[in-house]
């Protein structure tokens, strides 16, 4: 039989504010919100139906006057329906002479309590807080004589909620060497996360420690007929009357998932930290609407399961001046991103002479860029991110064309790509260099992968042999991604010039990484993750080092070809023709200059 609620509860001092109270990502999620508001008015204004106009004497009003006192009685019971009123034991929480909608010392109160759970609510069992409140004086039970139901309301509310559980067994240890099946743990980006597969769906019960209690400020007169959407399903009405209750809000909005609590036979007690205070209509609408917002960008694919709490968990634990400065950043982040962008398709398009960059280097940065796209396919990703994905894959394969020639060859029986050295290369010192380069990468890479591979396999449980591949390669490359451009400082050291280097596009590229570094500080994130922030720091340093130790002359045209902008165009070295041609043309064209300077 299960343990009485109230024999089960330790009161703690009313005053006493409950820890980890609940309390107030990120740019693009954000302005999201924002579109998602705006357009919702704007439809709601313009496109709503048109209704008649309404009778004057049909109109809803708030049965309660603002700042009238009121009481307040909570019962914890495990059915959803309650009508036991004196039962003492199930009694929680009583207070009395709450004033409504006034903002004042007495208006919000606290309470903390300690719940000892019955056997039936450790095996997915249900609890549920059921919330009355009456005008001071007046009763709520409603076997009470001096009982009025227009003076007495109340609602109900779960406190254990029920999140799916992510398939076990999906993963497997594939030497073998482990015959537990694997529980994989409900982190924030897999709670009710979409299962795909057959056979039954298991659902875990879990344990909410905060309830807060909001009594919305509202005494709007409604028509009976034309009710807001977004208010009619919290609107209590009273049938004799016709007029509604006061609106009472169970705000969970800042309730973080990874604040709740797994209930099993393990769990003894229970923490449970409850508040009652108002709430104004414009604040409770925001928390409505940004919700909505939340849902919608999930059903669309623009937000995983997770990012919602990572976005209010910046407001909660930020600080509020870095955290309006980090608003501010981002969008400046979203510009860098676009120029960094243009300026990458510019430099390569206009790109003639591959003298001085590294080939290899565009050539693994699109097998880096592959590999991310099918571990994103293979985890089921929505389709927004594998569309970003998918182009980044095809711009590096873009570059690889203007990079090296590309050919089709139809000798064998399927038509097959081959890729040949461009003779500005080929040619020069920087096919050298560049092999020289990617010769003690690729051992340094491949000890690396090796060993981070053989390193998953015993220790980590993948879906496949496919799985596993993947899942290395792809943690190798956001780990060790850094040290793919290597090979171009090398390249830039040996040849004692970065002229050739597309010094827009890394000016921008660098920008976003000191923007990187703030997100680093204000959102919370992995260790590894966050240092891989810092670890292309030190690679644009170096840029910038060699930047200043081999300056540039804007006013003249390089040794690769490349001048300032408005200069004009110099000769340059076309490939596939003789440079000693190249040079006769040029000192042919000084000398003509000369004479014609003499013969004026």
């Amino acid at each position: 039989m299960s343990q009485p609620a109230a024999s089960a509860v330790a009161a703690q001092p009313q005053g006493q504010a409950p820890a980890g109270r609940q309390g107030g990502g990120i740019g693009q999620s954000l302005a999201g919100i924002v579109r998602m508001a705006v357009f919702w008015y704007f439809a709601s204004k313009f496109f709503g139906p048109k209704r008649a106009p309404t009778d004057p004497g049909m109109v809803m009003s708030n049965l309660f006057q603002k700042g009238e006192p009121m009481d307040m009685w909570m019962y914890l019971s495990e059915n959803d329906k309650f009508n036991d009123f004196s039962n003492e034991e199930a009694l929680v929480w009583h207070e009395t002479n709450i004033p409504y909608a006034v903002w004042s010392p007495t208006s919000t109160r606290t309470h903390s309590l300690t719940y000892y759970p019955s056997e039936a609510l450790k095996h997915n069992g249900s609890l549920y807080a059921h919330v009355y409140f009456a005008r001071s004086g007046y009763p709520v039970d409603p076997t009470d004589p001096e009982y009025e139901q227009k003076s007495a309301f109340g609602r109900t509310h779960p406190i254990v909620a029920y999140l799916r559980k992510s398939k076990t067994g999906n993963k497997k240890s594939l030497l073998g060497d482990s015959n537990e099946s694997e529980e994989i743990p409900l982190s924030k980006e897999n709670i009710e996360s979409e299962d795909k597969e057959e056979g039954p769906v298991e659902y875990i019960s879990y344990w909410k420690p905060n309830v807060t209690i909001n009594l919305v400020d509202d005494f709007t007169r409604y028509p009976q007929n034309n009710i807001p959407p977004n208010v009619a399903p919290y609107l209590n009405v009273d049938p004799t009357t016709s007029s509604y209750y006061p609106t009472v809000f169970f705000n969970e909005f800042w309730l973080l998932r990874d604040k709740l609590t797994a209930l099993n036979e393990t769990v003894k007690e229970l923490a449970l930290n409850l508040e009652v205070s108002p709430i104004s209509m414009t604040k409770w609408q925001l928390f409505l609407q940004i919700e909505q917002s939340f849902q919608v960008h999930r059903s669309y694919g623009s937000m995983l399961e997770g990012e919602a709490d990572e976005l209010k968990r910046v407001f909660l634990e930020g600080n509020p001046y870095l955290l309006g400065l980090t608003m501010i950043v981002s969008l400046f982040h979203s510009l860098f991103d676009f120029l960094a962008f243009k300026n990458d398709i510019q430099f390569w398009n206009k790109n003639k002479s591959m003298e001085g960059l590294s080939a290899k280097s565009v050539v693994l940065n699109f097998i880096c860029q592959l590999i991310i796209f099918l571990y994103l396919l293979d985890n089921d990703t929505s389709w927004m991110i594998l569309a970003s994905s998918g182009v980044g894959v095809c711009i590096e394969f873009w570059k690889i064309g203007k990079a090296m020639h590309v050919e089709i060859d139809r000798s064998g029986k399927f038509p097959m790509l081959r890729f040949r050295d461009r003779e500005s290369y080929a040619q020069n010192k920087t096919k050298e260099y560049d092999a020289i380069a990617m010769k003690y990468l690729t051992y340094v890479l491949l000890f690396l992968m090796v060993g981070f591979a053989l390193y998953s396999l015993k220790y980590d449980k993948h879906k496949s042999w496919y799985s596993w591949i993947l899942s290395s390669l792809t943690s190798c490359v956001y780990m060790f991604g850094f040290i793919m451009m290597c090979p171009q400082l090398f390249i830039n050291y040996k040849l004692q010039s970065v002229a050739h280097m597309p010094w827009r596009q890394m000016t921008y590229k660098f920008l976003n990484t000191i923007i990187d570094d703030l997100f680093a500080f204000v959102i919370k994130m992995p260790l590894l993750h966050r240092l891989s922030v810092f670890r292309d720091d030190i690679i644009f340093l170096i840029y910038l080092y060699q930047r200043w130790v081999y300056p540039v002359d804007k006013k003249r045209v390089n040794e690769f070809g490349f001048g300032g902008e408005e200069e004009p165009a110099a000769p340059q070295t076309l490939e596939g023709t003789d440079s000693a041609a190249a040079t006769q043309q040029i000192e042919g064209e000084a000398e003509t200059s000369t004479e014609d300077k003499k013969t004026k």
